[in-house]
């Protein structure tokens, strides 16, 4: 019994120094940007082999990814008429949809001279007749497909997209072990 005791009290010694371990922050950047070619996407982040692939991606997502309309007059509403044309999902399905105008790219770096420690996420981006850009949103708004909205859903599954294009912006996040105190909060 006492030297279960002893050992329960040496483990309990020694949990402190290991929460602290876990409790390094290590901010993560996420380079993100919207890019209406490679060419300015090679310059605004200086990795032209990223870019090429982010376009490659974004290009076989886009039909599925579009707005689909019935006919050219309703995707003419929405978008500029010589955008609209007919495409066909990757199920086959045919439509007419606004063509990729761009493409969203981001990248997560880290801190060590702006290496690439992950691959990069593409989506296509959309451009509308009041010059608005947006890209896919996943359910729950996080980015994804738009393969739920069917032919004459239009924007629906599409989020606007606030960035300016051929810019790239980064932005510094809080990594694993991040403590709370650090976090602003909103609203009130």
């Amino acid at each position: 019994m006492k030297r279960s005791r002893t050992t329960a009290l040496l483990l309990m010694s020694t949990a402190p120094l290991l929460f602290t371990a876990c409790q390094q922050e290590q901010a993560v950047q996420v380079q993100e940007g919207l890019y209406t070619s490679v060419e300015a996407c090679s310059e605004a982040t200086g990795d032209p082999s990223a870019c090429r692939t982010a376009f490659a991606t974004a290009q076989q997502q886009a039909a599925d990814a579009a707005p689909k309309y019935a006919s050219k007059e309703e995707c003419a509403k929405e978008y500029p008429a010589e955008q609209c044309v007919q495409q066909h999902t990757s199920a086959g399905t045919s439509f007419v949809g606004p063509m990729m105008m761009g493409f969203f790219m981001s990248q997560m770096l880290n801190n060590r001279a702006g290496a690439v420690a992950a691959p990069s996420a593409a989506q296509p981006a959309f451009k509308d007749n009041a010059n608005g850009w947006a890209k896919p949103a996943a359910p729950g708004g996080s980015g994804g497909l738009n393969t739920a909205s069917g032919i004459g859903a239009g924007k629906a599954g599409l989020a606007p997209v606030t960035s300016e294009p051929n810019r790239a912006v980064t932005a510094s996040r809080g990594g694993f072990g991040s403590r709370s105190g650090g976090r602003t909060t909103v609203g009130g």
